[in-house]
């Protein structure tokens, strides 16, 4: 597919998927939620790619939905555009394709991530942030609610005080302040960013793939569930993954003492 919003690029089992609409910082629309599902399917069906890597281009990573979208603007004034199926029919499955993913994912976010970008940042499996990066839930600034997950994702991650005051408030919240309060897992200096992403992207693709993405199925479900249920999920996924390729591989690369080569098998 000719991608006109994206970008998709695939070497050494990391594919990195580039937001590409830069001079309106990497904004959705329809088409590019379009480009995203396709890109997300190609992925899914490509045995090599082990780690998934999402960034923006130009100066920012997403500032949310483009409110000059044809999905929104191309109805005449005396019609209304109902958001929440624009809601179920792009973000919902956007997020939950990104939370259900076969490979782990990273957000590298490099500039403003604003909106549902901020949430787009969120649903990745650890979101990493340039300290010149800022987040931004501007969602009370049009009357509207955050969404996109952004209701789940601060919460559980900040707590209700500070979850409350950055979606009611809509004011910019640091890389750095947001790494402090654990809304992100890292806020790196601008020189050295691409750099840590490369290694952390690279770190991930050599390590048992189906371990991790049980280990974040795990932890997630860990909110919903008793001790004792979780205790029965954790069962479960240890007797799939004792049955793996891998954990035979990390075994006996410890016991010869030698670096594992793990295939995510």
């Amino acid at each position: 597919m000719d991608y006109q919003t994206i970008s998709l690029q695939i070497k050494d089992s990391v594919a990195t998927l580039t937001l590409n609409r830069p001079d309106k910082l990497n904004s959705f629309t329809g088409q590019m939620h379009a480009e995203l599902r396709h890109a997300l399917d190609h992925i899914e069906g490509d045995d090599q790619t082990r780690v998934l890597v999402i960034t923006g281009a130009g100066r920012g990573f997403c500032a949310g939905q483009d409110l000059a979208d044809p999905e929104l603007s191309g109805m005449s004034k005396d019609e209304q555009v109902d958001l929440g199926s624009l809601v179920e029919k792009n973000y919902k499955p956007l997020v939950m394709r990104l939370q259900n993913l076969r490979v782990p994912t990273i957000a590298a976010v490099n500039g403003i991530a604003a909106g549902a970008g901020a949430s787009l940042a969120l649903a990745c499996d650890l979101t990493i942030a340039k300290t010149s990066a800022s987040f931004m839930l501007a969602f009370s600034k049009i009357g509207l609610i955050p969404d996109t997950g952004s209701t789940w994702f601060y919460p559980r991650r900040i707590g209700m005080a500070r979850a409350l005051g950055c979606a009611m408030l809509a004011e910019k919240l640091t890389a750095t302040q947001a790494a402090q309060w654990g809304l992100i897992w890292e806020a790196l200096d601008d020189d050295g960013f691409d750099i840590r992403i490369d290694e952390l992207a690279t770190q991930l693709a050599n390590m048992p793939t189906k371990a991790l993405v049980r280990t974040r199925q795990a932890m997630r479900t860990s909110g919903t569930q008793t001790l004792e249920d979780q205790l029965t999920t954790e069962g479960k996924f240890m007797s799939e993954l004792g049955a793996s390729q891998d954990y035979a591989e990390g075994v006996n690369a410890f016991m010869q003492k030698r670096p594992p080569q793990f295939t995510g098998k």
